[in-house]
């Protein structure tokens, strides 16, 4: 991968964003595009909206959510220890014991998950996974007072933990889940933006998708696209406890995952897999026989329909702060959707 790209992905993973609060996270994808692109826009959602060759037909949406789960304080106590809420969807047995990192309007804090020393838990205590409104932030204050010098209730938490490289092309750091889709757009944008298009290609990244794929139906109904792509993850089955007879067959490494089924545009899915065998881009197929949890969901039913596709990044451990993503996964999923904006003119029909 190009040092420029990477770095730019580095940047965009560790900026935090959690659900309602992705504006620093969008300035740095809106950096980075607007260097490719005739255009960049933000609308009142938060959507950032980048667009390529603004006066081609037809218009082409590709959408990746910038947004990640986190947490929001929501009470102090009298001694100073912060009381959090969750914001997405969270596995309470993992965060105990955590360094959480606190963004408010004070600057960052660091803080820790409190947890009573497995010392001095009974046996029972021990087979129970506390909740979320069990647990309590530590920022090392003494008081309400102090801690209200640092931190406000409303404010963004994520976890303390950035991008790291692990053995051949593999990476790790929270929020994978889905700033590679976010990278992914912006990288077809920067490929495509060297070649001659036809259509015209709104890049969006895209908004608290976390809390209802909100972000989407917005930017969807805003750019009325004729043909849409969502980038987002999916589960990789290549580690133990996969039950892949359950969730299917996906490897980190194999290639990005085209999606087949109800959410899927079917002219979109066949033209997405002929455009990876014409180019010699490695795939995989996902079968999704209903409404999928992603951006293609609002994206398809917008106004009176968009022709949608979605393809997703293969990710271990989603929702954790350890997600892993392959590079060349990465690399091959920008390539996809740079080849098929490209290709698309007017006289393709995607009615089934």
């Amino acid at each position: 991968m190009r040092k420029e790209s990477e770095t730019f992905l580095r940047n965009l993973v560790e900026t935090p964003s959690p659900s309602g609060f992705e504006q620093a996270a969008q300035e740095v994808w809106k950096s980075y595009v607007s260097k490719y692109t005739h255009e960049v826009r933000k609308d009142v959602h938060g959507n950032c909206i980048a667009v390529l060759n603004p006066k081609g037909s037809p218009r082409v949406m590709l959408a990746g959510h910038v947004d990640e789960i986190g947490f929001m304080v929501h009470y102090i106590d009298k001694d100073g220890y912060i009381y959090f809420s969750a914001i997405g969807g969270h596995d309470p047995g993992i965060i105990s014991g955590q360094r959480l990192v606190v963004s408010g309007d004070k600057g960052p804090i660091l803080g820790v998950v409190g947890k009573k020393a497995v010392h001095l838990t009974t046996p029972e205590e021990r087979k129970k996974t506390a909740q979320i409104d069990q647990m309590w932030l530590d920022i090392g204050a003494g008081t309400k007072a102090e801690a209200e010098k640092k931190v406000a209730v409303g404010d963004p938490i994520t976890y303390a933990v950035g991008y790291e490289n692990l053995m051949g092309d593999m990476v790790v750091s929270r929020a994978f889940d889905d700033k590679v889709g976010c990278f992914a757009v912006a990288e077809a944008l920067r490929i495509a933006s060297r070649r001659k298009l036809k259509a015209a290609v709104y890049g969006v990244s895209t908004v608290q998708e976390e809390l209802g794929l909100r972000g989407a139906r917005t930017s969807t109904f805003d750019v009325d696209p004729k043909v849409g792509l969502a980038i987002d993850v999916t589960f990789a089955s290549d580690h133990p406890d996969m039950d892949r007879k359950k969730v299917g067959e996906v490897k980190l490494g194999s290639g990005p995952v085209v999606s087949v089924g109800a959410n899927i545009n079917p002219m979109v899915g066949k033209m997405l897999m002929k455009i990876a065998g014409e180019a010699k881009i490695p795939y995989q197929l996902e079968g999704a026989p209903r409404a999928t949890g992603t951006d293609a969901n609002p994206m398809q039913i917008s106004r009176g329909g968009v022709a949608t596709g979605l393809i997703s990044v293969p990710n271990r451990y989603m929702h954790t702060p350890v997600e892993v993503v392959s590079l060349k996964d990465l690399e091959n999923t920008a390539k996809l959707l740079a080849e098929f904006i490209c290709r698309v003119d007017d006289k393709i029909d995607f009615i089934p």
